[in-house]
């Protein structure tokens, strides 16, 4: 993998970039929607690549591994080819959903034993388990494994963890350097900052995935219920000491405004469920601001659902026909609301990325962070 940063923000720490993959190249900043199994919710392919434009999917490494399994996914020749999505894929460590399920889970040194949500079948994940797993899936981008602590975390709590996902980080990487891909294109390993809202542990965790030198950085733990005031915060200490050759990822964040805000304190990469969960609840996320299309007011409000966003779905279809959709819980209503939304988020990065290279980020920023969040 390659990064090359392109262009600074003469206002901010934002930056525009390129990460090169060997199923093609990503445009930062950029927003990847999420296919935690093997499927964006609601979204075919093919809308995925002409409507809504995106560069790089997720796939979710623990439920991939539950279903439908690495015998299937490695059968099939990877992800990619199983379910036919030819641009970069990244996969999640599973971490983060091990430490949802914190009734049936036990963290020790060795890995974090679980039971199967699907049918209670236990399992171990251990860092060098969750490295061949991902080799298996073949993801473009892995992450490494780690413990994704609660909020609020007591400190003492959030260091023993930070240090514990620092060394299943360095077995994570010594798996990684000593396999290879199983499909013929080349892999990169993230590792991943965390130390939840204490400065010192951020700092110091920060300081630590820096020096592995690996090709990219995430940062996780945040976006768990925190203040957004701490998420910056956290970020920008964060992005201060990540280098600023290699892409930043900021894992699971967020609405429009968090990630405009981020992009301004230098990140590059991020994702989020929320467009198309929000979507399938009746929530758009538009150009003007943010519409409910369940309220009664769009009822006969034949008008698109958002002429100045452009692309097929957000122009063709109009807000009275959702809310019926919506409110009739057809299908159709939920993939129609699903694009929506993951074409705003595109274009949302897309049009900051322009922002950032013409120089005029900041200003832009202030005023749509302001507009975006409205209701209508």
């Amino acid at each position: 993998m390659k990064f090359t940063l392109e262009a600074k923000d003469t206002g901010s720490k934002a930056r525009a970039g390129a990460v090169e993959t060997d199923h093609g190249t990503i445009l930062t900043p950029i927003f990847m929607p999420v296919g935690t199994a093997g499927s964006v919710k609601a979204v075919h392919q093919r809308e995925l690549k002409e409507d809504i434009k995106a560069q790089i999917i997720l796939g979710n490494t623990y439920h991939l591994y539950l279903r439908p399994g690495l015998g299937t996914l490695e059968k099939a020749g990877g992800l990619h080819k199983f379910n036919g999505w030819d641009k970069p894929i990244l996969t999640d460590s599973g971490g983060y959903q091990v430490y949802s399920l914190s009734g049936t889970r036990k963290i020790k040194e060795e890995g974090v034993t679980f039971k199967s949500h699907i049918d209670g079948s236990k399992h171990v994940f251990t860092p060098e388990g969750v490295m061949d797993i991902q080799r298996t899936i073949g993801a473009d981008i892995i992450m490494a494994f780690d413990e994704c602590t609660p909020y609020p975390c007591e400190y003492s709590y959030a260091c023993e963890s930070m240090e514990m996902t620092h060394r299943w980080l360095k077995r994570c990487c010594t798996r990684f350097d000593e396999t290879e891909g199983k499909y013929g294109y080349s892999q990169t390993l993230f590792p991943i900052v965390q130390g939840s809202v204490y400065k010192d542990l951020r700092k110091k965790s920060a300081e630590t995935i820096a020096s592995y030198e690996r090709e990219g950085n995430a940062i996780g733990g945040l976006s768990v219920g925190e203040p957004a005031e701490d998420m910056y915060e956290m970020t920008e200490l964060v992005c201060d000491i990540l280098p600023a050759d290699k892409p930043r990822y900021l894992m699971g964040v967020g609405t429009p405004a968090n990630i405009l805000e981020c992009i301004a304190l230098g990140v590059d990469m991020f994702d989020c469920v929320m467009p198309t969960r929000n979507a399938r609840n009746g929530m758009l996320f538009t150009t003007e601001g943010i519409v409910n299309i369940r309220n009664e007011k769009w009822k006969d409000d034949f008008s698109p659902l958002d002429a100045g966003l452009g692309g097929y779905v957000s122009t063709f279809y109009s807000k009275a026909y959702l809310r019926h959709l919506i409110n009739s819980k057809e299908i159709l209503g939920a993939q129609i609301a699903s694009v929506h939304n993951l074409s705003f988020y595109l274009w949302l990065v897309g049009e900051a990325r322009q922002q950032i290279i013409s120089g005029t980020f900041y200003g832009w920023k202030e005023k749509m962070v302001k507009k975006l969040m409205q209701r209508l």
